[in-house]
């Protein structure tokens, strides 16, 4: 199952997507029937790959969206509300473990339908208001559509993670066909995600369960990072209302 997904990774030249998102090829069962031909195989690599092209297309579109914003507030004298965008692209072995977590098959279909993060974007920003207000700033464009929102900076998590996710559907318009793409798009402030991105490391590449004693340190940290957040942007509004 792995070695076929990474050999589709490993593809270079697409075929018709429509076709691959509506047909219901089941990948494991391919790997059973040990690929009959050589020509089923490299259908199959370039439908995966054409549909990665799509995710990646979408992921730059919201990347210039941000990227244009930030040279707006530049360009008129205006502290810039972002910090750096970062982006990414699910693993074929993400996605196939994520369906066989949800118990689906693992085929296109599914994967388009079910999934909402195989594209995303990470957008740092320096205060909490920023995060809102790119929020809004996105949503306001027209080829936008909201499809989610996950507020974990109103109500974090139990481990004490917070950011503010949003998945929104984007046109992608190719030569003959027009899709609307799902991004997931995580916006934080630069000491959430230097907690989120610690948190992450201790929690995946630590072999054994992570103690108590631990998890109640980790929380303790997020309420202290959660409040100098809160504490630098009231100093950077009464420095603003010096000017």
């Amino acid at each position: 199952m792995k070695k076929i997904m990474k050999e589709i990774d490993a593809a270079v030249e697409p075929d018709e997507i429509t076709e691959a998102m509506e047909k219901e090829t089941d990948l494991p069962s391919v790997v059973n029937k040990g690929l009959q031909s050589n020509e089923d195989f490299y259908k199959m690599a370039f439908q995966f790959q054409e549909i990665m092209m799509i995710y990646e297309s979408a992921i730059k579109q919201l990347e210039t969206k941000l990227e244009i914003l930030n040279k707006e507030y530049k360009v008129t004298g205006r502290r810039n509300p972002i910090e750096t965008i970062k982006s990414r692209i699910k693993s074929p072995d993400s996605i196939a473990k994520k369906l066989e977590k949800k118990g689906l098959s693992v085929n296109f279909k599914t994967m388009t339908e079910n999934l909402q993060d195989i594209a995303g974007v990470r957008v740092i920003c320096p205060y909490i208001s920023d995060i809102y207000n790119v929020k809004d700033i996105l949503l306001k464009q027209p080829d936008i559509k909201l499809v989610e929102q996950k507020d974990y900076i109103e109500n974090p998590k139990a481990s004490g993670y917070r950011s503010l996710h949003l998945v929104v559907e984007i046109p992608v318009y190719l030569s003959q066909t027009e899709h609307r793409v799902k991004v997931e798009i995580q916006l934080r402030t630069i000491a959430m995600d230097f907690w989120a991105s610690l948190e992450h490391e201790l929690k995946y590449k630590n072999e054994q369960k992570i103690p108590d004693s631990v998890r109640r340190e980790l929380f303790r940290v997020a309420e202290t990072i959660a409040m100098t957040d809160r504490e630098m942007e009231e100093i950077a509004i009464e420095l603003q209302a010096l000017d």
